[in-house]
């Protein structure tokens, strides 16, 4: 046996919304049709089934033991299709429960809360895994569809065919040194006159670290680099301790704006972080994705 080409989930919808209302007004209003659309649905089912649901009593169509049957059976095909729509889609990561959003350590002192409250706002349902680590770790993940979104430093690295990209805001590039420093006082400073100092840095792979490397580049000189840490927090910390001094971006100032001080470089030394989101092509429209996007360019306007 075949089944008819007439016969069709959304009949079946409409179908099921008149038997819980016993109206087709109220069945149609339910569903966002026409009432004339519905009882061509109705009618059309009856086709497809080779079979009466209905009989008429008046103006009424009252329901026989064909239409019982067959909403026991409906209902339970509607919510199976639902089931399996559902996890089809979370199996491709499209609209899941939760969300996977990859991020930069610095970002977490502010951009990354006020963005996910502004997520939840629009979607509470949605639980939220956030996956924090350097540039590179982040897009890897990113393409090996284990994140959903990143939030990172965009350059040419973070260019690819099957990834969209949206900038957030720009971040200068400073030289942070402990309150006590001599350089603390200054409100700017020629990099070339620390070539002799140490510096501590985040390891390869951090977009900080390929910033850092380029502004030394620009001064002219290899820095004498006492260790290299995996987070921005540990080495504020070794900064704030007097370990060395390191190159970080502006937004990591208020974290420890009573141990460390954020000096300007001198225009020739001077680098912008760009800051933005970044995920695949394949998920645009994903309402979560979309979501993240829209807090992203609410962010970045205000």
């Amino acid at each position: 046996m075949r089944i008819d080409e007439e016969l069709t989930l959304k009949k079946l919808e409409i179908f099921l919304a008149f038997m819980r209302t016993g109206n087709l007004s109220r069945a149609a209003s339910e569903i966002g049709i026409s009432t004339v659309s519905a009882h061509k649905a109705i009618h059309s089912l009856e086709s497809a089934l080779r079979c009466p649901l209905f009989k008429r009593d008046g103006r009424q169509l009252v329901p026989l033991a064909s239409a019982q049957v067959l909403e026991d059976k409906a209902q339970q095909i509607i919510t199976d299709t639902l089931e399996a729509v559902r996890l089809t889609r979370e199996a491709a990561g499209f609209s899941a429960e939760r969300f996977k959003l990859g991020a930069l350590y610095s970002l977490t002192v502010k951009t990354v809360p006020k963005l996910i409250m502004g997520v939840k706002l629009r979607r509470s349902e949605l639980n939220i895994d956030l996956i924090l680590g350097s540039n590179s770790d982040l897009l890897y993940k990113l393409k090996n569809m284990e994140l959903d979104a990143i939030l990172v430093s965009l350059s040419e690295h973070t260019k690819d065919s099957d990834c969209e990209s949206y900038e957030i805001f720009s971040d200068d590039i400073y030289l942070t040194v402990p309150n006590d420093s001599p350089f603390s006082r200054r409100s700017k400073v020629d990099l070339a006159e620390l070539k002799d100092s140490t510096f501590i840095t985040l390891t390869p792979g951090f977009a900080t670290h390929q910033d850092g490397d380029r502004v030394f580049k620009k001064a002219g000189f290899t820095p004498k680099v006492a260790m290299q840490v995996n987070d921005i927090f540990t080495l504020l910390s070794m900064v704030s301790s007097g370990v060395g001094y390191a190159l970080l971006p502006g937004r990591i100032a208020a974290v420890y704006e009573n141990r460390v001080k954020l000096i300007t470089l001198q225009e020739q030394y001077q680098l912008k972080q760009r800051i933005g989101i970044v995920f695949l092509k394949a998920r645009e429209r994903d309402p979560n994705v979309l979501a993240l996007l829209a807090e992203c360019r609410m962010y970045s306007h205000a």
